[in-house]
């Protein structure tokens, strides 16, 4: 099964529930009477939710992602990757699209805060939540390639989401979103994330032929052609580093 068709449902169904989600900020549907019960239920402003929703600021996410951006280009370069530039320039361009797609729909919507904010609208989707899970999220996708074990693999998935979740966490705790807000940012991201992967995966087979030079070299005679091994061609990063 291709890698398309494999993360054809991270594409279809997020896209399809930020729909209706907006579709009911929108028109004012049922569903807000929900959000903001659950809003009521969890909104307590404290220290620890403000620090939370701090790392989704673009002084604190954008960053860290531009140091996963720098490493990848290195070891892409260094490991002689074919189009080795390619995923961190996506990367890169994919969080500059986020205030693109996000401010627009602020103000389309011109959906109001929580009670806890002032009066004001544009809250939605929450654009902190997306900042966060565009940035965390690629600098995850361009550093897993570089990872030599599944535990480390792990924990750096882990980890991001454990970022994310935090800074939801943080937005809502604090009353700086309702609970839609930061959902429908969710699904958002998971379609802009997923499309940078499937993207990126175009340069797949380059990389990996840049890469299995490296490893011939380094280990001695050539393995048979015929494939790629188990490298995944629609998997993002540099490329898959030659394991000595």
């Amino acid at each position: 099964m291709s890698t398309a068709v494999r993360r054809a449902p991270l594409l279809g169904l997020p896209a399809v529930l930020f729909a209706i989600i907006t579709w009911q900020v929108a028109g004012h549907g049922p569903l807000l009477h929900l959000d903001a019960l659950l809003s009521r239920a969890l909104v307590h402003p404290d220290r620890s939710s403000e620090l939370l929703s701090d790392l989704g600021n673009i002084q604190v996410a954008v960053p860290a992602l531009v140091l996963a951006l720098g490493f990848a280009a290195w070891r892409g370069r260094a490991a002689g990757a074919g189009r080795w530039w390619l995923p961190p320039l996506a990367a890169a361009l994919l969080m500059a699209l986020v205030p693109a797609v996000v401010v627009p729909l602020k103000d389309w919507t011109a959906r109001p805060g929580t009670p806890a904010m002032p009066p004001g609208a544009g809250y939605f989707p929450s654009g902190h939540t997306a900042t966060a899970a565009v940035a965390y999220g690629s600098a995850t996708l361009l550093l897993l390639p570089w990872l030599r074990s599944a535990a480390a693999r792990r924990t750096m998935v882990a980890g991001c989401a454990a970022l994310v979740l935090g800074v939801s966490y943080g937005l809502v705790r604090r009353g700086y979103h309702w609970p839609l807000d930061v959902v429908a940012s969710w699904c958002l991201s998971t379609v802009l994330l997923t499309a940078l992967a499937l993207f990126a995966g175009l340069a797949g087979p380059g990389r990996t032929t840049a890469g299995s030079r490296g490893a011939r070299t380094s280990r001695g005679p050539s393995t048979p052609s015929g494939g790629h091994g188990s490298c995944d061609p629609g998997e993002l990063g540099a490329g898959t580093p030659p394991v000595p």
